[in-house]
């Protein structure tokens, strides 16, 4: 499949809720489990592996709240720290955050300039490093607390895998305007993103793997001006 561009993106992820009635939440559990089966792949046993999963507040964040619980059905010691505050998670989001609060789950709020600058310290202590903080729809230089987790997840020194792509990374031209996460891999939903084949690209994307969501490849007939962004 071509490499998509953001609205085209969009256009997939509305096509498949409205005209295929595949509801979001949905759409984020494929993606989210997926992921995993990518990462354990990555690691080659997610079993008494540690991981943290670093996450925002959208549904980039939320796909990473799946890929937590999954890996650590999988055996692995996995933590979650939330780059945003709790209050701005929401949707589909929050329904798998709640999922893995209920499970007993290692989260830990980290959003606030103070507590996002001494992330690196805490990430050091990790295997692996998952970065669910911004997604494709992003667009300019992350700022504020955004932009403080990238840095501290560039600064750890550990593995980084990111979630679609790397956050700070635009999606269209490749570029990073501002600080973007420097990824070992990149797990991609439904197709390469068209900034992965701009010369550059890859020192922040790494391998990149295309997983499904569970819904038939290929794009719909449908203009740029269509499409919510709800989860790629």
């Amino acid at each position: 499949m071509e490499s998509l561009s953001r609205n085209q993106v969009r256009a997939v992820d509305r096509h498949a809720i409205e005209t295929l009635g595949v509801p979001g939440v949905v759409l984020m559990e494929n993606a989210g489990r997926n992921a995993a089966d990518a990462i354990e792949r990555f690691l080659g046993s997610a079993a008494g592996k540690s991981v943290a999963i670093v996450a925002g507040a959208g549904n980039n964040g939320g796909d990473g709240y799946v890929v937590a619980r999954h890996l650590a059905m999988r055996g692995a010691k996995v933590s979650t720290f939330l780059a945003a505050p709790r209050e701005k998670i929401t949707g589909d989001a929050a329904v798998n955050l709640r999922i893995i609060d209920n499970l007993g789950h290692d989260i830990r709020e980290s959003a606030g300039q103070g507590e996002l600058k001494r992330l690196a310290e805490s990430l050091r202590a990790f295997d692996l490093i998952v970065d669910a903080v911004g997604g494709t729809g992003m667009q300019g230089a992350p700022r504020g607390d955004m932009a403080t987790a990238v840095e501290q997840i560039n600064a750890c020194g550990r593995p980084v895998v990111a979630i679609d792509i790397p956050t700070g990374l635009d999606c269209d031209t490749g570029q990073a305007p501002g600080p973007a996460v420097r990824a070992a891999m990149t797990v991609t939903f439904v197709a390469r993103k068209k900034g992965f084949d701009a010369p550059g690209a890859s020192a922040y994307t790494g391998e990149v793997v295309v997983a499904d969501i569970g819904i038939p490849g290929g794009l719909p007939e449908v203009g740029p001006s269509h499409g919510t962004g709800v989860l790629l």
